[in-house]
């Protein structure tokens, strides 16, 4: 059995998926039914479009979902491969919970579209913003956001991402952000931050934080019409890194995610509780695969799926 870990925005690029297009049937068929389900050439996009369009966050979410469930399809279907509990990081949650029979991929698919669109128009462009903080403690982090907070008059200003020990994402106010930039010293942080840095990220808008709140009523307002079923697997969810099966409960979680901290971290560490050393990284490039060696290299042993050199070796594992 393995782990299905899904990743997030930041993996994508073109051509990716192109590989199980061209080799597995099943996969040209999730093209296809996405691709119908928002009247979007998730092909040409994909394999042709360029690092711009696909870093348009409606572009971005449809295309990483499509990848993924045409990934976990080809794993499952024709490798035969078995996944007892999954995860996914921010947008990659949503291939989680139709790996596990929780939502049709086609509404996975439609909503996925709508919250690209919603996370977008949520913040007018330069309003908001992300920095990655290195090398400082979740403690620190969450010191760093209040004093600037408090010193700047600007607001809001949050942790986005849990994504590794020592690698966290703030979220929020463009003006916090650069007067954090302007006047960060290492030495107003409790305990030690030699090494601390802060990274300005290059994205459309504050993902993860409450300026995302009317992008999640958004959200909120089309799960009303949409179907969710219990998850035949443990999914373990961004919101409180904790494994749940419960239909309602998947619900509100991934629809609260918009606006929460993504646990990355603490997720993982819920799966290692789980006692799920082998996972696989289902979908493209290798982003889960290297916070996972940060987050505890001993323990995980992650397999990517990139290539169709990457699938023989998990189908060899199996024999």
């Amino acid at each position: 059995m393995f782990a299905f870990l899904f990743p997030g925005q930041g993996s994508q690029s073109p051509g990716m998926g192109s590989y199980l297009y061209e080799n597995f049937k099943t996969a040209k068929e999730t093209f296809e039914e996405a691709s119908d389900a928002i009247n979007l050439d998730l092909k040409k996009l994909c394999f042709t479009g360029t690092v711009e369009e696909l870093a348009l966050t409606e572009n971005t979410q449809p295309a990483l979902l499509t990848v993924s469930t045409a990934t976990a399809r080809v794993l499952t279907q024709d490798i035969g491969v078995k996944s007892n509990v999954t995860a996914g990081h921010s947008i990659g949650e949503y291939a989680s919970l139709v790996l596990g029979g929780s939502l049709k991929f086609s509404d996975a698919v439609r909503a996925v579209r709508l919250r690209g669109q919603a996370m977008q128009s949520a913040v007018p462009v330069g309003q908001g913003g992300m920095t990655a903080t290195l090398g400082l403690t979740e403690e620190q982090v969450l010191f760093l956001c209040d004093w600037t907070v408090k010193t700047s008059g600007h607001s809001p200003l949050s942790p986005a991402n849990y994504n590794s020990d020592g690698q966290i994402v703030i979220s929020g106010s463009m003006k916090a952000l650069e007067w954090l930039k302007s006047n960060f010293k290492a030495e107003i942080l409790p305990g030690e931050a030699k090494r601390a840095k802060l990274i300005p990220l290059q994205v459309s808008a504050p993902f993860h934080c409450e300026m995302m709140k009317p992008a999640q009523h958004k959200m909120e307002e089309f799960f009303k019409s949409i179907s969710f079923s219990d998850s035949k697997i443990q999914i373990i969810q961004n919101v409180h890194a904790k494994a749940e099966t419960n239909a309602e409960i998947l619900k509100h979680n991934i629809t609260e995610q918009v606006s929460a901290p993504v646990k990355w971290t603490q997720s993982m560490h819920t799966l290692k509780g789980l006692g799920q050393p082998n996972c696989i990284e289902v979908g493209h490039g290798s982003v889960v695969k290297g916070l996972l060696k940060k987050i505890d290299s001993e323990y995980f042993k992650v397999y990517s799926t990139s290539t169709l050199e990457d699938l023989k070796m998990i189908e060899n594992l199996g024999k």
